[in-house]
């Protein structure tokens, strides 16, 4: 019995160090913004916009942080439940392409308590109405009959702001700062063939929830060198999604 309890205090040990050392787990933290579910007020709007962007996407998949490709083509709001996305799009690892499809559902909103303006306070007088931050869970499930294919699924995490016409819009008021990293998508794949799961994460600018030796960049994202054989020492090709 005496061992068993030792296994166990062992193990929950592990897993608290493990954890403790990830980076990035939160883009705000919980103290910055009110509890309150605002999903109803903020279910009127169009988010799509926020995910479908132009940003450096950077993700691992594997416990080896092997390198993976993520790319958005289609991202269209289903007008029956205003709270969930139709999402069309590709991965690549190791040059293997993947497409596509699935849902983004928005699950919680909170508005952020005290409002950032960025650098000087360049936003302050720009009218802007709220500045939030999104849950959702996905599900992207690869066509089956591509090579390696499965399926994502996990946690979404994306910052905004309401613009003076109120309008949705990508929250980059804090991109100047080295911490600054947004569209945090948290989860897991798993193969169609074995059924077997790997942690899978992507974000724009910087890569959520990963051990805190793998990103060592100030400013932006560089890869320690024990992860580079992993694909990252591999300049992908511009478009490879076409």
């Amino acid at each position: 019995m005496k061992n068993i309890i030792l296994i166990l205090l062992f193990f929950f040990t592990l897993t608290a160090f493990s954890q403790e050392n990830l980076c990035r787990t939160f883009i705000w933290d919980q103290s910055e913004v009110f509890q309150k579910n605002e999903l109803d007020t903020y279910s009127r709007y169009d988010f799509s916009n926020v995910w479908n962007t132009n940003n450096d996407v950077y993700g691992v998949i594997g416990d080896n942080y092997q390198r993976i490709l993520i790319k958005f083509i289609s991202i269209k709001r289903n007008e029956k439940n205003k709270t969930e996305y139709v999402v069309r799009g590709k991965s690549s690892v190791k040059s293997n392409v993947c497409d596509f499809t699935g849902t983004i559902t928005i699950v919680k909103v909170q508005e952020l308590k005290k409002p950032k303006f960025g650098i000087d306070d360049e936003y302050k007088n720009a009218g802007i109405k709220s500045q939030g931050l999104l849950i959702a869970n996905y599900k992207f499930t690869e066509d089956k009959n591509q090579k390696d294919a499965g399926e994502f699924q996990g946690t979404l995490q994306t910052i905004f702001y309401i613009d003076k016409n109120d309008f949705i819009k990508y929250n980059n008021i804090e991109s100047h700062k080295d911490s600054y990293f947004n569209n945090a998508f948290t989860g897991k794949w798993k193969s169609n063939n074995s059924e077997k799961e790997k942690i899978c994460n992507w974000g724009d600018y910087r890569v959520p929830s990963v051990n805190c030796n793998f990103d060592i960049g100030a400013g932006e994202l560089s890869v320690a060198e024990k992860y580079l054989k992993n694909g990252w020492n591999v300049k992908p090709k511009q478009k490879w999604w076409q």
